[in-house]
């Protein structure tokens, strides 16, 4: 017969016994998902998610506002983006992009279509033209107002929906609304930080080329006038309904009677293309004078000086200094064409108001028989062509600009010029040298040439419109224009200004007192001032530094 266990080993066993049912009751259950808690890191992560997505959702589902501006039928919508700022689809004609702001979210602006009804009235009615652009700034107004709420309810209604529908729990479905609503908060009070009114100042337009003059507007107008974000909104609105009313042909871009356009093109390399490119941006851009900065060629042999036969119909003058790849026989040929005029060993020439110097490359790389010199001679021929500059300024006919192929050239004009050009390297820079002088160097106008289909990737062509004043002859804007090299599938066009044409500089006033003089034994009475965002006129005694300063 089996001893009876004493009380307290009893006692013990029923406490392990009832412990044990306790612990599969929590982990066996049906209910044991609920106990196993997740990591608070893991939970906020899930939740960022849920808010981030829902938003999104909202957002995309209903946080669009169809509004009219103007004659136009718009929609307006935010969207997430990591780098903030303003996008304006203009169909069919591209799109305008402006840092506006930073903030994960950006603001879409879709121009859908023409009301047939509201551009008849104008049409009828022209006067109505003058009072459209203060229209058009209150239709912005309303329309952003609208997207503003419209934009909190999508958020926090796509986040609480989300939130209801993943954790079954009203009060964390809230949670998970009030977290989107404090983001939109967050990302409404970065944007109002960040904002930049200005930035119209520098659009980028993609899309067809030859209307991105006129959306864009022309250099005086972008100097003196933008000021604030909504005004300009509305200018550029009110200019493409313009484009709009044309239906056969866009119109061509009227010059600002007080700005001359030059266009800086080089490094062709054989690429027939080029040439119907150039006519183009003539045409629109009322361009006064062409300068290529050389490379127009690809070995320089007689055989290929039919390829510059087009040159005389391009519409303007065109001015050419000799590149690497450029011969002397090119450059005779060159110098027989009409309207042409080649540029060596300090030449100076006036087209349009504008005196022009320039020297060709000292090297001619395709020639394997001669041993290549390097930067050396070309930092030679840059400070010959600094001499040849000083001797203009000594005679009163001071150069405009200075033109040389090789950048390493150009740099020893430094305090010579206000403006040097030059390419070679077949990708763009702009640089205000350590005494005044801005140099820019321009890509290949003709995609790197036939070369190019061995690249991987097709270069680009690049060229680039100087607006210059035609009182000062300083350079007031340049536009960048690139095309998606062969094939030609994008256009894109970003203007830009110089430090003293920025908002808020105060260039000196363009008296007759303050007009440099063209003596040189005129003694200046007062020392150049060095500020890099005012103009003021004088001879310093230093040649080196720069006059216009």
């Amino acid at each position: 017969m089996a001893r009876e266990a004493p009380q307290p080993t009893r006692s013990i066993r029923a406490a392990l016994t009832r412990l044990r049912r306790h612990y599969r009751s929590r982990h066996t259950g049906p209910t044991s998902a609920l106990v196993h808690t997740p990591h608070p890191w893991v939970r906020a992560l899930g939740l960022t998610t849920v808010v981030l997505l829902g938003a999104w959702l909202g957002l995309l589902i209903v946080g669009s506002v169809r509004t009219p501006v103007g004659p136009m039928d718009t929609s307006m919508t935010l969207r997430p983006s990591l780098s903030g700022g303003t996008k304006i689809n203009v169909s069919p004609l591209g799109a305008l992009e402006l840092d506006s702001h930073v903030a994960p979210i950006r603001l879409d602006v879709d121009v859908e279509q023409l009301d047939p009804v509201r551009s008849q009235a104008l049409v009828e009615h022209p006067e109505r033209i003058s009072g459209l652009q203060d229209e058009v700034a209150r239709d912005v107004a309303d329309g952003t107002t609208e997207l503003a709420v419209r934009s909190c309810v999508a958020v926090v209604s796509g986040a609480t929906a989300l939130g209801l529908a993943v954790y079954r729990r009203p009060r964390r479905a809230l949670a998970a609304g009030g977290l989107a609503l404090a983001l939109l908060a967050a990302s409404g009070i970065s944007a109002y930080a960040t904002w930049n009114p200005k930035s119209v100042l520098e659009p980028r337009f993609s899309g067809l080329l030859s209307s991105a003059p006129s959306v864009v507007g022309n250099a005086r107008s972008i100097v003196t006038e933008f000021d604030v974000y909504q005004r300009e909104l509305a200018r550029l609105v009110t200019n493409v309904t313009k484009l709009y009313d044309a239906t056969s042909t866009l119109p061509t871009y009227q010059p600002d009677p007080g700005t001359m356009r030059v266009l800086h093109v080089s490094d062709i390399h054989l690429n027939p293309a080029a040439w119907h490119i150039i006519g183009s941006l003539v045409e629109q851009y009322g361009i006064d004078v062409i300068i290529d900065s050389g490379d127009t060629m690809d070995h320089g042999t007689a055989a290929e000086n039919g390829f510059l036969d087009p040159i005389p119909d391009l519409g303007a003058p065109y001015v050419w200094v000799r590149g690497n790849h450029d011969s002397r026989i090119t450059q005779a040929y060159l110098a027989r064409l009409k309207n042409v005029h080649v540029l060596d060993d300090g030449k100076a020439v006036t087209l349009a108001g504008l005196r022009i110097a320039g020297s060709g490359d000292p090297q001619y790389t395709p020639d394997r028989s001669i041993v290549a010199q390097g930067d050396p001679a070309e930092r030679m021929t840059g400070i010959r062509l600094a001499s040849a500059l000083r001797d203009q300024q000594r005679a009163g006919t001071p150069v405009d600009i200075a033109v040389t192929h090789n950048p390493v050239a150009a740099r020893e004009t430094d305090g010579e010029v206000p403006l040097a050009l030059a390419g070679h390297v077949h990708h763009r820079e702009t640089e205000v040298l350590a005494h005044g002088t801005r140099l820019k160097v321009e890509g290949s106008t003709g995609g790197g040439g036939l070369r190019a289909v061995q690249n991987d990737k097709p270069e680009k062509v690049r060229a680039s419109v100087l607006y210059l004043d035609r009182t000062t002859k300083r350079l007031q804007a340049w536009d960048e224009i690139t095309l998606g090299g062969l094939g030609l599938t994008t256009a894109e066009v970003s203007r830009h200004l110089p430090g003293e044409n920025q908002p808020g500089a105060t260039p000196s006033p363009s008296s007759p007192s303050t007009t440099p003089s063209t003596s040189p034994s005129t003694t200046p009475s007062a020392p150049p001032s060095r500020s890099p965002t005012a103009l003021s006129w004088g001879r310093p005694a230093d040649p080196r530094k720069p006059f216009w300063r």
